[in-house]
């Protein structure tokens, strides 16, 4: 145990330095960076949500240099086959065939417009985010570990897209809505961007140590009386349940299922380990829940005409 305690303290140690690194280079984000490092922390996936040029790639690269892990970007397009990520069986010089590995086999992905590929090509990075293995031929390969997918959307297009369907939705830990810059940071951004110097980001983490961490975190432990607050959160979204709130019985369609209550209870861990807490409280299960349970809550059309957004829904479960 005074092992584990000193862990925390080394995590809380990385972390502050680790969003220094990523600070030389992406300017504001805070929380979109502490929700993708509290991902990362847990082993779980996340999606980001954000029209384009909001530095979604710039951020992904720079805090997979500053963990020193592997980095690969798969821009998704219609026509992208399954075998285009995944790799594919050739015959060498010698008539064998010999696998060669795709842009899946890496620490960290980056799946630009998820949305705009068909379903099968989705279905195909799917196996790789739940199982951390993929099978090309008859043959199962298995992916190196830490292994982290995220992928990006754009909001704003909605024609020749693809939505993830639901069952893929919930495969992301979470979702993470990307805002424009404040006044203040995008003069910052301009300026740093627009001249001839470049920043290096050096490496603080290796995939042994995230690995570790993402171990601590599991051994965390947690009170049952927030355990219970978790599932009680994820019961009151579902429209049918007893415990619905009047907003969830109006408006909305689905509500989150038990994976949702799970990843509120992971990421509360590495939310409170991170803050240098030995065990999570509410508060760090109300500070994830927005970004975990956005995509899992489906809205229905009363919601949609009278503008009642899944932030509203989330903030009255409290």
């Amino acid at each position: 145990m005074s092992d584990d305690v000193a862990a925390v303290q080394r995590l809380v140690k990385k972390h502050s330095e680790l969003k220094k690194e990523i600070s030389k280079v992406i300017i504001g984000q805070e929380e979109v960076i502490d929700q993708i490092l509290i991902s990362v922390f847990s082993g779980g996936h996340a999606l980001l949500i954000g029209v384009p040029g909001l530095a979604k790639t710039l951020m992904v690269n720079t805090i997979s240099q500053a963990l020193g892990l592997d980095f690969k970007r798969i821009q998704f397009t219609p026509d992208l086959m399954p075998s285009d990520i995944l790799g594919s069986e050739i015959l060498d010089e010698t008539r064998h065939f010999k696998f060669i590995k795709g842009p899946i086999f890496s620490n960290i992905i980056l799946a630009d417009e998820i949305n705009r590929t068909p379903p099968k090509t989705q279905a195909a990075l799917l196996e790789a985010m739940q199982e951390r293995a993929v099978t090309v031929a008859g043959h199962h390969y298995k992916l190196d570990l830490p292994y982290f997918v995220l992928a990006t959307q754009n909001p704003i297009e909605q024609e020749g897209t693809y939505p993830l369907p639901e069952a893929q939705l919930d495969r992301f830990m979470f979702a993470i809505e990307l805002k424009y810059p404040s006044f203040e940071e995008e003069v910052e951004v301009v300026k740093s961007t627009t001249g001839d110097t470049t920043k290096t980001i050096n490496p603080l983490f290796t995939p042994k140590e995230i690995i570790d961490f993402q171990h601590l975190i599991r051994r965390i432990p947690v009170a049952d009386n927030v355990i219970e607050y978790a599932v009680g959160i994820v019961g009151k979204t579902r429209p049918f349940g007893d415990t619905a709130t009047h907003l969830v019985k109006n408006y909305i369609d689905w509500g989150a299922g038990p994976r949702a209550s799970q990843n509120l209870i992971l990421a509360a861990k590495a939310n409170a380990a991170i803050k240098g807490k030995f065990s999570p409280d509410i508060e760090d299960v109300q500070a994830v829940a927005t970004g975990i349970l956005r995509h899992r809550i489906i809205k229905n059309y009363k919601a949609e005409a009278e503008g009642v957004s899944v932030e509203d829904v989330i903030n009255d479960l409290f």
